[in-house]
């Protein structure tokens, strides 16, 4: 039912109003938009849009360059989807376009701060059994990580998240 693919530079205003709709405050939607001007967190093609069959965007999922005591990793976050659109598989499908277009690049870890009941769907565990601290306190249920290759070294210690995060 959905189709996803890379962001373009004329997606960005509906990105940002998805983004405002579907959390309490706009700070999500500013967040996504200093991580788009930030050159060490910005990974061209890893902001994914979930469209509907008009082209319209309807959702989004972001991953941004991360490190693990110094290793490039990718932070998920934010993902949001208008909604008007929530609980029909938007979310989902940006999530699993987003992780995909992850497998293709060098980094083998993805970290994300979520529902611990929605990222195990894709592979997400807590964080702690690989040896991954967040760098703020959160419960052990919430703070997941998803190796992207098993067969290849995966960092392990304290997550330092891009300036945007503000972390």
């Amino acid at each position: 039912m959905w189709s996803t693919r890379p962001e373009t530079p004329s997606d960005v205003a509906a990105i940002h109003a998805i983004t405002v709709a579907a959390f309490p405050t706009a700070d999500e939607a500013d967040l996504v938009d200093a991580l788009r001007a930030d050159p060490a967190a910005w990974i061209d093609g890893l902001s994914l849009v979930t469209v509907d069959p008009t082209d319209t965007v309807v959702g989004h999922a972001l991953l941004t360059r991360c490190h693990v005591d110094g290793t490039p990793a990718l932070a998920l976050a934010p993902c949001s989807v208008h909604p008007t659109h929530q609980r029909t598989g938007a979310g989902t499908a940006a999530i699993q376009a987003c992780l995909a277009a992850a497998r293709t690049q060098p980094e083998n870890l993805v970290i994300v701060l979520g529902h611990a009941d929605y990222y195990p769907r894709f592979g997400f565990t807590p964080a702690s059994r690989l040896g991954i601290r967040a760098p703020f306190e959160v419960p052990d249920e919430a703070f997941l990580a998803l190796v992207l290759d098993p067969a290849r070294p995966t960092p392990t210690g304290l997550v330092q998240y891009p300036a945007p995060f503000g972390i």
